[in-house]
């Protein structure tokens, strides 16, 4: 019956149907041919979005919403400019911290890969920075934000292994920094090829009045992840605490929204989160029924007798996280695939916590990798350029995010 279950969803997927009404149009005609009663369906959707910790997910996507609308996003690319402007090609580099910086922020990929792009890419273009490089350099930087605490995906992963948000959010950082610095090696590199210009000469002056300006916005992330680390509030709490100081920050400190702005970023982040909660709750439905078939377990035991050998099954591991991740954008893919590998993740030795940051690592390389590249998209739509010019221009710095997973997958294995 699974295989049935997975040639619907194939289909359901070549008919162009959204991936959530694939998930539950598959396994409901799945579960009624195999005579089980479709009560269970409601009952398990339920189960699978009844958590406190989700209430996070939408308050940290209007919080980025409020953020990257505003002044905020320009604020962090100008200091940003201001640390590395001075420096060959010091422009990507800006473009990498910028979108560190609002990562710590957005929880987004696509949030950030938008924010930074629509302020950085026509001072890239007008300094003469190749177009399809510096989108695709933005583009690549966007991955850092579902990694860098606080992350949407690791919210949803927690759930579902039943994990802490915020050893999950500890266990981030260091792997985003290893992102943005891989990253960075590849842009100066490039800068250095292809004579890039320098920027903005270093000023100290000038790094202080940038950084007085964007200090309403770096202040986020310290309220955001030191209220959790220090124990004064949970995930979900420090979320709301974020959309009260992002719109405080922007209703009257910058004064750049109005009500009528925030009303509609309200309703924006309403339909995001309802479409994400969507496929939170066919997603539940899918993993009980696969939990009930005892599928993970079968090929848990499929997989380790392929070989006994920790690295070679979690290198078949991390392949598996990134196919998945180019045809399946990376919460759908989350979804699926925690129930499946989580249960073989531990029967290897890994840490849960350690395999969550590896599979939300590999599945943000997606991000990045055609057809389901959702920065890309976001960052053709903002410079007007190609999808396949800057599918090209990626390669470079998606070898170094792929270099970056091995290197958190099999750090700790060498400690």
């Amino acid at each position: 019956m699974s295989f049935v279950l997975a040639v619907l969803f194939v289909v359901f997927l070549l008919l162009g149907l959204p991936i959530a009404l694939a998930i539950g149009s598959a396994t409901m005609a799945a579960l009624h041919l195999q005579g089980m009663p479709l009560m269970v369906v409601p009952q398990q959707m339920f189960a699978g979005i009844n958590s406190f910790a989700l209430v996070a997910v939408p308050m940290f996507v209007l919080a980025g919403d409020v953020m990257a609308q505003g002044q905020v996003s320009r604020r962090l690319v100008a200091f940003a400019d201001s640390l590395f402007g001075f420096l060959k090609g010091g422009l990507s580099i800006a473009s990498i911290l910028a979108g560190m910086f609002f990562a710590a922020i957005s929880g987004s990929g696509a949030a950030t890969t938008a924010a930074v792009g629509s302020s950085l890419v026509p001072e890239l273009k007008r300094k003469g920075y190749d177009p399809a490089a510096a989108a695709s350099l933005i583009a690549a930087s966007g991955t850092i934000g579902v990694v860098i605490p606080p992350s949407v995906p690791m919210i949803i992963y927690a759930v579902i292994a039943q994990e802490s948000v915020a050893d999950l959010f500890l266990s981030g950082v260091l792997p985003g920094l290893a992102m943005g610095v891989g990253l960075a090696v590849i842009a100066i590199l490039q800068a250095y090829r292809r004579s890039y210009p320098r920027g903005t000469a270093f000023s100290l002056r000038m790094i202080g009045r940038t950084l007085l300006s964007a200090s309403w916005g770096l202040i986020t992330p310290i309220i955001i992840l030191g209220g959790i680390f220090s124990g004064v509030f949970t995930p979900s709490e420090a979320a709301v605490v974020a959309v009260n100081y992002a719109i405080l920050v922007s209703l009257f400190v910058y004064r750049d929204q109005t009500l009528a702005d925030l009303y509609r970023l309200i309703v924006r982040a309403g339909v995001t989160t309802a479409v994400i909660m969507f496929v939170i709750s066919a997603s539940a439905v899918l993993s009980w029924t696969l939990s009930s078939w005892q599928v993970p377990g079968a090929i848990a035991a499929f997989v380790l007798s392929l070989s006994t050998n920790t690295w070679i099954l979690l290198l078949l591991i991390l392949l598996l996280i990134l196919a998945t991740g180019v045809f399946i954008e990376t919460a759908s893919a989350l979804i699926i695939l925690t129930p499946i590998l989580l249960p073989l993740a531990l029967q290897i030795g890994l840490d849960p916590v350690h395999f969550g940051v590896v599979l939300v690592v590999g599945l943000a390389i997606g991000m990045v990798t055609p057809p389901v590249a959702i920065n890309l998209f976001v960052a053709s739509s903002i410079t007007g350029l190609p999808l396949q010019a800057i599918a090209r221009a990626v390669l470079p710095y998606l070898l170094t995010l792929v270099g970056v997973l091995l290197l958190v997958a099999y750090g700790p294995l060498l400690i």
